[in-house]
């Protein structure tokens, strides 16, 4: 008899336990995430530039090639963000980003078109070789875009200039960034 009285209490407790721990309502559980501190890390800020730079450098993508889609970083948040969508049918011929722990003197991170087969995901990041250099002005102030190649995609790897590269590929780039 006794047995069955420490067992019952037993289920008593149990079921207070349970109901204190009900779940928060939705308004409780978002104020609780807001107030906990967030460890993410800042893509431009965080990422290391990479341990063979300067030769091979991490590189953050923000536009994904093919997209009409003009995203961005925001230096605030460390998030990437739609700046704009592209009003013709141009098109970004190749993965967008910038290099992490640089500056330009427009006061964003060093931009970098990266050529390789594949489109990468906005806020991705991957190794990349500089095999060129394009020299732009961007509303009076110097906007240089780094040409590279995916250090790790087969296809493109093996280039070391922008040279090697076929004219055509050299005119829509350029082209691109014309517009």
């Amino acid at each position: 008899m006794s047995m069955s009285l420490k067992m019952s209490k037993e289920n008593e407790n149990s079921k207070e336990v349970e109901e204190s721990r009900a779940t928060p309502r939705l308004n409780e559980r978002i104020l609780s995430s807001l107030s906990r501190r967030s460890v993410a890390a800042h893509p431009w800020h965080d990422l290391e530039i990479g341990p063979e730079a300067p030769n091979i450098f991490n590189c953050v993508v923000e536009i994904t090639k093919g997209s009409k889609v003009k995203y961005e970083l925001d230096k605030k948040t460390g998030m990437i963000k739609v700046d704009r969508i592209l009003y013709s049918s141009v098109v970004y011929p190749h993965n967008y980003g910038f290099i992490p722990r640089t500056l330009c003197e427009d006061n964003d991170p060093l931009d970098v078109l990266v050529l390789m087969q594949e489109p990468v995901l906005p806020g991705c990041f991957l190794r990349a070789r500089a095999i060129g250099l394009m020299p732009m002005i961007d509303q009076g102030e110097k906007d240089d875009k780094i040409i590279a190649v995916c250090a790790d995609d087969p296809e493109y790897k093996h280039y070391t200039d922008y040279k090697e590269l076929q004219p055509h590929r050299l005119m829509e780039i350029r082209r691109f960034f014309e517009d």
